[in-house]
């Protein structure tokens, strides 16, 4: 234990203050074990969640973030039903931050809950505890009549990175909500497979720009030069957004015939588009680019002018 709480024996010591009357004399208690990072705490935190006031219920949630495993996400989700929705709120967010896989036993046999808030709170907070028996009620999930719901859903089913979730992933992606689709496919970027790179193909022409910016990005990731050609495409959107995607993801894929489609777009008045394009001409390295380059060697931006002034020297070496 640290200095700072050497004047007690042990953690029962700093859990006293949460028998007393005052709720901030309970708050402070729960800080300092809180504060104390040892596991022994959470038992106490745990109690504290179910306190009479609702600064300590918060408290007691909020503090929970700095502890793992089952015992803290069984008093977490147990926090999820709490009549105040800012101890709701802050359950929800320590959820989140759970990294042991076992905590996911706590959570699991909530993922079929019928509230909207717990059901989220509960696919978030496993989503990154990779635990494969998501997968089921995550897929189930996909159907639920809340936006936020099946956005989470959609999280868990990317994280297990599963082929077999495939066709789930590409129905989201033509979901209604725009979100779900934007979420779903950024997702599918862990597949190498056709189907895959089919779906995102075709997001590039969603009716809504941040889908076809996600579809832009996510489509690199497939290092199949067979994107190119739609990618290239993507430069002619009337969002500047989708077109820096777009260009990235031709970076990446070694995209040189792209280059001299890429080049003009420096002229375009939007400095991060400015400092992308020249990025990315340094990397593809075409010597008939280089005028385009050297036009904003002086460019009022610093960042593209150190961009323009890489990719001049790349090329010319």
């Amino acid at each position: 234990m640290s200095a700072l709480f050497e004047e007690f024996d042990d953690i029962a010591d700093l859990a006293e203050g949460l028998d007393d009357a005052d709720p901030g004399t309970r708050i402070m208690a729960v800080i300092d074990l809180a504060d104390s990072a040892d596991p022994a705490a959470i038992p106490y935190l745990a109690r504290a969640i179910a306190d009479a006031d609702a600064g300590v219920r918060k408290q007691a949630a909020q503090a929970l973030t700095d502890f793992d495993g089952p015992e803290t996400a069984a008093a977490l989700v147990s926090a999820l039903t709490d009549s105040d929705p800012a101890v709701i709120a802050a359950a929800a967010t320590s959820l989140t931050e759970l990294k042991d896989p076992a905590a996911g036993d706590a959570i699991l046999p909530h993922l079929g809950d019928t509230d909207e808030t717990k059901l989220s709170a509960c696919l978030a907070g496993i989503k990154e505890l990779r635990r494969p028996e998501a997968m089921a009620p995550a897929t189930a999930a996909l159907a639920h009549a809340a936006p936020g719901v099946r956005i989470q859903a959609v999280g868990v089913i990317g994280w297990l990175q599963d082929e077999a979730a495939l066709p789930a992933l590409q129905g989201a992606a033509a979901d209604a909500d725009v979100q779900v689709r934007r979420t779903a496919i950024a997702a599918l970027g862990f597949s190498k497979s056709q189907a895959a790179r089919t779906a995102l193909i075709a997001a590039l022409s969603d009716p809504e720009w941040i889908v076809r910016e996600a579809a832009a990005e996510t489509l690199a990731k497939s290092g199949d030069a067979s994107c190119i050609a739609a990618l290239r495409n993507a430069l002619e959107d009337e969002y500047w957004q989708v077109r820096l995607k777009a260009v990235r993801s031709l970076g990446k894929l070694g995209a040189a015939e792209a280059a001299l489609q890429i080049a003009p777009m420096m002229d375009i008045p939007v400095p991060n588009l400015r400092k992308e394009c020249a990025a990315v001409l340094g990397e593809l390295a075409v010597v008939e680019t280089v005028p385009f380059l050297e036009k904003y060697a002086d460019d009022t931006d610093p960042d593209v002018r150190k961009n323009v002034r890489w990719a001049l020297g790349r090329i010319a070496a």
